[in-house]
């Protein structure tokens, strides 16, 4: 039987606020970081109180708490002791705080092909560097972390979400296995890419989990998260029975949803209208989905990302509306994005009474985003269009698809993540009725908090 003598738990980073995610795991003589978020809502407002667009820097960001405090490691005397940096998958607040930390640690970026590609091409558009070594891991592939006097077996382990390749991380450390499942669904039915390894997690569950770390935004809400393909059948309902074969049809959508943005191009080839793409964060993705091999409809589309490219297309697409289409940013009324700027008038396209937008999207419940997206919306209903809203389902798990996780992999103890208090103290309910003591086995953690299990 293994004693948990030498494993601390840090959770830096989103524990109190949906974003800036950081963990980090103490094993005596080494220590393994999970993700490096961003807390995207603080950059919208610094952006929004620029009134010229200003490069990110590290500084900036700690100032306005947009990327984890992980300075709090050099105080407790773990920097040094980090031997790699595993990132779980693409959205930027897992991976969006990398580019600007990583040259504090002498440790390697891991993460899945898309993960990385996402992550280079964040680095080369910022003009952002850092020396520290990039390594790829294919998902269900492993990863050795070299430790001062051991090494550490890490899993990458395929699950689904709303992003290409994510993977819940397991560490196989003396004491037992740290799983990090932070974020997932369980998708049997996925559009793009693999189905989740239940097969690796019961193998897990055998050698014994000695902590889940498990996404729990959702835990208070009552239901399993629909698989994306009732996404696709709500996106098909409303594509194919718009009435007015005339008008415009623009979709708004996340950029990292790769899955989502294929089924918008597959039902738009239905309507024999020609897909354009348009915005800087969707050419990002899409060309790393390209890189991977993961964009099947890239013949079918053509991409806009700067402003006369954007230009251009929305030229034609103002003369062509019955033969187009166009995906675009801007669904939770961000400033800059493509939306908003067609919204105010500042792009060479005006909306005319019947014209469609979807938004294949939910607003993020951050108080700036749902102020931004009411204004958006109110500006783009003065010219007439018809709005589609919440044409989406959730890339997160609800409270019984964390109970079949916990079913699954039989974890000793159980801290939930990704969210404010209010939306993690749920998933200690559901624990307590799965057996679980809350301040025993199950445990809730803030930002900069540690535990000794």
């Amino acid at each position: 039987m293994f004693f948990l003598f030498n494993m601390k738990i840090y959770t830096v980073g989103g524990y109190n606020e949906v974003g800036k995610n950081m963990t980090v795991i103490d094993l005596g003589d080494d220590a393994i970081m999970l993700d490096a978020g961003l807390f995207l809502p603080a950059v919208v407002e610094l952006q929004e109180e620029e009134t010229v667009q200003q490069p990110l820097s590290e500084k900036k960001l700690r100032r306005i708490g947009a990327i984890p405090d992980d300075l709090i490691l050099d105080r407790l005397g773990l920097r040094k002791k980090i031997r790699a940096i595993l990132i779980g998958h693409a959205h930027l607040d897992h991976v969006g705080a990398v580019p600007y930390i990583a040259y504090r640690y002498n440790a390697p970026v891991v993460g899945t092909p898309f993960t990385i590609s996402v992550l280079k091409r964040i680095m080369k558009d910022d003009k952002l560097v850092f020396g520290n070594k990039i390594q790829v891991v294919n998902p269900n592939s492993s990863f050795m972390v070299k430790g001062k006097k051991r090494d550490y077996k890490v899993e990458f382990i395929n699950i689904t979400h709303s992003t290409l390749q994510t993977a819940m991380i397991a560490i196989h450390a003396p004491e037992g296995i740290i799983l990090y499942a932070n974020d997932f669904k369980l998708d049997n039915s996925p559009i793009l890419g693999l189905p989740p390894n239940y097969e690796k997690l019961k193998e897990l569950s055998k050698k014994g989990v000695k902590v889940l770390i498990a996404d729990s935004l959702y835990s208070g809400e009552n239901r399993k998260t629909p698989s994306e393909k009732v996404a696709r059948a709500l996106l098909e309902e409303v594509m194919l029975t718009i009435k007015n074969e005339k008008s415009a049809i623009f979709v708004s959508t996340f950029s990292s949803h790769i899955a989502r943005i294929k089924s918008i191009v597959d039902f738009a080839k239905k309507l024999n209208r020609k897909v354009y793409v348009i915005g800087r964060s969707m050419g990002k993705y899409l060309s790393s989905a390209q890189e991977v091999g993961l964009c099947p409809f890239k013949k079918d589309i053509q991409i806009g990302t700067y402003k006369r490219q954007v230009d251009s297309i929305l030229k034609k697409v103002s003369n062509n509306k019955e033969s187009s289409l166009v995906i675009c940013t801007g669904h939770q009324g961000e400033p800059g994005s493509i939306m908003d700027r067609l919204a105010r008038g500042k792009l060479p396209f005006e909306f005319k009474s019947n014209d469609n937008i979807i938004f294949s999207s939910k607003t993020i419940p951050a108080p700036i985003n749902i102020a931004n997206k009411e204004n958006m919306d109110k500006k783009l209903k003065k010219s007439g269009v018809r709005i589609f809203d919440n044409v989406h389902v959730s890339g997160h798990g609800g409270r019984e698809d964390l109970r079949d996780l916990i079913l699954i992999v039989n974890p000793e103890n159980i801290i939930p993540s990704h969210g404010s208090t209010q939306q993690l103290i749920p998933m200690l309910e559901l624990a307590k009725e799965m057996g679980y003591r809350v301040g025993k086995e199950v445990h809730l953690m803030q930002d900069n908090h540690e535990i000794k299990l």
